[in-house]
């Protein structure tokens, strides 16, 4: 079995990526880093997970995904400073909404590249 295969590492790349992504919209410029630059590392990665594992990615574009909302979620559930504003359940959950859509369009958009690239391959 390939070691790129199965879900487990799937769910460990996606872990970092989000972790990453986290790291850099709560720490990068005292947490006031622009939120297209989340948008698109979040296109970014989900993008190339799609690439690389076309179907099988959905692990690691959910991983990334959630990381980013449930962070907001474990901030206002200890009552730490968060970068969003509110900072309500209503707009994590907005915020939740949007990142998964962002996330979406990525995985399908490298699902994509991978069958066009499989497919010129084979021309």
């Amino acid at each position: 079995m390939n070691l790129f295969s199965n879900w487990q590492t799937r769910f460990l790349i996606g872990l970092i990526a989000g972790a990453i992504i986290v790291f850099i919209d709560n720490f990068a410029f005292r947490g006031e880093v622009s939120p297209i630059v989340i948008v698109i590392m979040l296109l970014i990665s989900t993008i190339t997970v799609g690439a690389i594992w076309k179907w099988h990615a959905w692990v690691a574009a959910v991983t990334v995904w959630i990381c980013v909302p449930m962070t907001h979620v474990v901030k206002h559930l200890l009552g730490m400073p968060d970068t969003l504003h509110p900072n309500t359940y209503t707009s994590i959950l907005m915020l939740a909404v949007f990142t998964f859509v962002i996330s979406a369009i990525g995985f399908l958009f490298g699902a994509l590249i991978n069958r066009i690239s499989k497919s010129t391959q084979k021309a």
